[in-house]
């Protein structure tokens, strides 16, 4: 197997070895044995992805001191990269290259780039890894690896039967609506069976999710939606701040998702900001909303017992589907990859009348594209441990310099906390160092006679209170994005 050298730069290097090793990255030194380093790639391909550098030793791990020491020459990584092609073959999901450093720097890295991929992938150990922070942890128990192959879109949920009685589906109100608008010449209970959504007079999850009046029934804690209206701007939402008891919608997937969006956009016609004319009703693109709710409902994973939850914030809503994202599908390529985790849920809920999944798997690139004709940012996706979360802002396009003057052409002053409801800002000293670039600038000035909590700037006029940069606390920057 022919692999790339690929001369790097000294900035490149400097990156390298600056890079914290993370659920995105490894560094390991040659001596580390191809068996052990194979957990590594194994743990990054049933993640998300990662890199791996091999030939970086640690100096000084407290204070993160590392150098480049890699192979003497291509044949010297021989041992490693027979034993790596062997279970992680090159190509679309594993790719291998040489980094080689300017003068001053031994040896050749072996980079190994790997993407989630859509199998279960195996260390040489014979076990599966997952990557979870900066280690690789066994997936050794039955119910590990069942939740992986699910994960992995090996299995599904919904092809599991219920130990329910099967009139639940084949006597409901839902079924028999269904047949009469969709094939009105057959019997539920053959349909059923001809569709593998019963065995052995059983009913399967798919099933129940779909057709059974209350699948909540037979699936409790696993099959409805919540739906929160949080009175804050905050991060995290709080008892003290909900606005009333979370609503719990139930019954079967298409009148949930139909009601879910229903209720949801009532709860936000009801939510007022600041905008350039006063307090304003805040408003999404329906079809985000119907979208991203649709989406988080039929490729949820049923197996976790925890239902979807729709928050409603001051400036933001938020909708959490249980599961980790399906097989090979990640955060950066959601929108042009493919990939049904509910397979049966997809195809037959979109036989219904008025399907909620219209245009299938297109359904985020809508949610996007609405947000976008309405000058809004894109709704933001977040994988956690155990589930997906879209973060849909009300946040305008454009920068805050620009949103906090617009602002000022319709009011006399602004405050901190106005521009970070408007901005999505959630840092209060990150909009005190927008104040005072745009003060340093000439832009705005400080309110006089207004200091500390009731702090207020407006436009500039020469005859504003004086502003020093000691007056205000420098944003933390944090450390810099490497590449």
């Amino acid at each position: 197997m022919s692999i790339q050298v690929l001369p790097v730069t000294a900035s490149d290097v400097a990156k390298i070895l600056r890079l914290e090793e993370s659920h995105f990255a490894d560094l390991k030194a040659i001596e580390i044995s191809p068996s052990k380093l194979t957990k590594a790639i194994s743990a990054f391909a049933n993640a998300d992805g990662g890199e791996l550098y091999i030939g970086i030793d640690e100096l000084d791990k407290a204070n993160n001191i590392r150098a480049w020491r890699g192979f003497s020459d291509t044949e010297s990584a021989n041992p490693h990269i027979l034993v790596f092609d062997g279970l992680f073959p090159l190509g679309q999901e594993f790719s291998y290259e040489f980094l080689q450093a300017p003068q001053g720097n031994a040896g050749l890295v072996l980079h190994v780039s790997i993407q989630k991929t859509r199998q279960v992938m195996k260390a040489s150990d014979g076990k599966a890894y997952v990557r979870r922070g900066a280690q690789s942890i066994p997936y050794t128990s039955a119910e590990q690896l069942i939740r992986l192959s699910r994960n992995k879109g090996i299995t599904s949920f919904e092809t599991e039967t219920v130990a329910a009685p099967l009139d639940l589906i084949t006597n409901s109100e839902v079924i028999i609506r269904f047949m009469l608008d969709v094939v009105p010449s057959a019997e539920p209970s053959a349909w059923l069976r001809k569709q593998l959504l019963t065995h052995e007079n059983k009913p399967t999850v798919a099933a129940l999710l779909l057709f059974a009046d209350e699948p909540q029934v037979a699936l409790p804690k696993r099959s409805a939606i919540k739906l929160y209206r949080h009175k804050t701007t905050d991060e995290q939402g709080a008892r003290e701040n909900l606005a009333f008891d979370p609503i719990t919608i139930e019954g079967c997937l298409y009148d949930q998702i139909h009601e879910a969006v229903e209720r949801t956009v009532e709860i936000i016609e009801q939510v007022r900001i600041l905008g350039p004319d006063g307090l304003e009703s805040i408003s999404y693109p329906f079809e985000t909303l119907h979208e991203i709710i649709t989406n988080a409902v039929i490729h949820r994973d049923y197996g976790i017992a925890d239902d979807v939850h729709v928050r409603v914030f001051d400036n933001r809503v938020e909708v959490e589907s249980p599961g980790s994202l399906p097989a090979h599908i990640t955060v950066q390529n959601i929108l042009s990859e493919r990939f049904s985790r509910n397979g049966t849920i997809v195809r037959l809920i979109n036989k219904f009348p008025n399907p909620p999944n219209k245009d299938v798997g297109e359904g985020l690139n809508t949610a996007f594209a609405a947000m976008k004709k309405l000058q809004l940012k894109d709704p933001v996706i977040k994988q956690t441990d155990n589930s997906v979360l879209v973060e849909i802002r009300h946040q305008k396009l454009g920068t805050p310099e620009e949103l906090i003057m617009e602002l000022l052409d319709a009011h006399e002053e602004i405050t901190n906390k106005q521009v970070r409801e408007i901005t999505g800002i959630g840092s209060e000293n990150k909009v005190k160092s927008i104040f005072l670039r745009l003060a340093g600038a000439h832009q705005i000035e400080r309110v006089p006679g207004k200091g500390g909590g009731s702090a207020a700037w407006r436009k500039y006029t020469g005859t504003g209170a004086a502003v020093q940069v000691s007056d205000e606390k420098p944003e933390n920057p944090g450390p810099q994005a490497l590449f």
